[in-house]
């Protein structure tokens, strides 16, 4: 979602009818995607344990190694657009987390997956990515209404912005530039707009589209597990 600066307020550009009408499109590739993403790991999971597992030479079991799984893992990548996917601006210009944001952004922490942001801000706002970042910081703390702070330290220095205003979205630009520096891991990309999920689709993500009815709000984590494990 694009986010433009206006008296120092945050507005956010809603999506039009047209942009409804292809979701059922983009659902349809998302659903493409995660099944063949699912099956292909769940038929080689269980062997692929058993083949790298260490086992334990007086029963002939394997054991899985705890310090295996207390590291920091590569892949995959998940990046999210920030406004009305992670975050919401209220009428009175006050923004909070979308619901259910906090908890996820915290279970993938606590998994160590990577996530970045590929969020649209006026290119004027600094000359590299990190300065657009401090400055995106600074605009949504100001208003900032949650109970608990917008987790920007996770990210790192995962957050693209467009350099020029021919690079913002739906211009395919920032999502090659994530897939670029994500190497051979596995691309997520997480967004309320069908629009912009079917151009992170056609361009290799996996793309989910958030907060649709009848569905989970956000990707499972755990199926975001299987898809890194289906990277290396």
């Amino acid at each position: 979602m694009n986010w433009t600066c206006a008296s120092s307020v945050m507005r956010l550009e809603k999506g039009d009818d047209a942009m409804n009408r292809s979701a059922s499109k983009a659902s349809l590739r998302t659903g493409l995607a995660l099944g063949v993403a699912l099956a292909s790991t769940v038929l080689c999971a269980s062997a692929s344990a058993s083949a790298t597992a260490p086992r334990d030479a007086s029963s002939g079991t394997t054991t899985a190694p705890a310090a295996r799984e207390s590291t920091a893992r590569d892949c995959p990548v998940v990046y999210f657009d920030l406004g009305e996917t992670l975050v919401h601006t209220a009428e009175d210009g006050g923004t909070t987390y979308q619901p259910g944001a906090a908890t996820y952004l915290r279970a993938l922490r606590e998994r160590h997956i990577r996530i970045g942001l590929i969020t649209n801000v006026p290119p004027a706002w600094g000359a590299t990515d990190a300065e657009r970042a401090a400055r995106l910081r600074k605009e949504v703390d100001a208003t900032w209404r949650g109970t608990e702070p917008f987790a920007w330290k996770d990210f790192g220095d995962r957050v693209l912005t467009p350099r020029t205003e021919a690079e913002r979205k739906p211009a395919p630009v920032l999502w090659e530039r994530a897939k670029a520096g994500a190497g051979h891991c596995r691309v997520v990309y997480q967004a309320e707009t069908a629009q912009e999920v079917d151009v992170a689709a056609s361009l290799g993500y996996v793309a989910y589209q958030v907060s649709r009815p009848h569905r989970p709000a956000f990707l499972p984590v755990g199926l975001i597990e299987l898809l890194g494990r289906r990277s290396r």
